[in-house]
């Protein structure tokens, strides 16, 4: 047992072998807690696998489709480095005092980097780029990333004028391998 802000403690200080987090996340830092884990390096290394309870919608972000509304840059770095699913949903009744919000439990399970896959910084920037204007065009939301946003989505096929919320998982590597 390790008492420390969850934020800051190096779980690999602690982890010796093969470990899976199980937590009743707060809700207020459960987002920046799974990218934190998401993060490390070298991935999975010691991590096995989580299982996590969310607030319902961020649990629908986690796992949420490319054309879904709930789908952005939470989804495909998850999506990328996880296998991930919503086991089943809590209803606030579990609870003493009941919270105001449904919650979710997720299931996940790390993923092998290929060699071809390009930097997390990398697919971090070009989802925060396409993401951050969520409602412009690629051409216009990667301006940030790429010189030549319309040349570099033609090159890995993808049309220019696409949505960010459009692209699949594989789309946003195939822009950050060009990073």
């Amino acid at each position: 047992l390790v008492e420390a802000d969850a934020m800051a403690v190096k779980e690999a200080d602690h982890i010796t072998g093969p470990a899976r987090i199980v937590a009743n996340l707060p809700y207020n830092i459960s987002t920046a807690l799974l990218l934190k884990w998401l993060s490390l390096d070298p991935w999975p290394s010691w991590l096995v696998s989580m299982t996590l309870m969310f607030q319902k919608e961020v649990a629908e972000r986690v796992v949420a489709a490319p054309g879904s509304k709930a789908y952005g840059r939470l989804s495909v770095i998850s999506q990328w480095r996880t296998d991930a699913s919503i086991a089943f949903d809590v209803d606030p009744r579990a609870f003493t005092p009941p919270p105001k919000v449904m919650s979710s439990i997720v299931h996940m399970t790390p993923k092998v980097m290929g060699p071809d896959d390009p930097p997390l910084h990398a697919v971090e920037k070009v989802t925060a780029a396409a993401f951050g204007q969520r409602r412009k065009m690629l051409r216009a939301s990667l301006k940030q990333v790429f010189q030549d946003p319309e040349a570099i989505c033609e090159q890995v096929g993808i049309k220019p004028t696409e949505r960010a919320e459009r692209l699949t998982v594989d789309n946003f590597l195939a822009l950050a391998r060009l990073i």
